[in-house]
């Protein structure tokens, strides 16, 4: 569910750079949340400078489900911040991390909703093999 959409300006990353990217988000979001890495999407778009906010040379927005604590909402940004200006060659101020939470029950994996804050355990046990 969590979806991590990438916005990079044009011409600045290569495809080994965009793939150790999606690397990233993937460790970094598993590693914060205990998330499932199958269900960690990241997604890329090159855009000319004068679509991306004024003075960044990459933006991430990161659509993850609703009941994250304010904690791991802010690891999940600075590392990725961190992680993305060091594989870019750019300082960090030139990178926006943002993450928009989304209600369970507005996503589906494999066919089911997915579950509440705190009701993981059952529910990968019915739904991931």
């Amino acid at each position: 569910m969590p979806l991590y959409r990438c916005a990079v300006l044009e011409g600045l990353t290569t495809e080994a750079q965009r793939a150790q990217i999606a690397k990233e988000v993937v460790r970094i979001h598993c590693g914060v949340t205990s998330a499932p890495p199958s269900f960690v999407h990241a997604f890329f778009q090159e855009l000319p400078g004068p679509k991306l906010p004024e003075g960044n040379a990459a933006f991430v927005l990161g659509t993850i489900r609703w009941g994250r604590t304010e904690e791991q909402r802010a690891k999940i940004a600075s590392e990725l911040t961190e992680s993305v200006a060091h594989i870019i060659g750019r300082d960090p101020a030139e990178v926006a991390v943002v993450t928009a939470e989304i209600p369970s029950k507005w996503n589906m994996e494999g066919g089911a909703l997915l579950p509440e804050p705190g009701e993981e355990d059952e529910w990968l046990a019915r739904h991931v093999a």
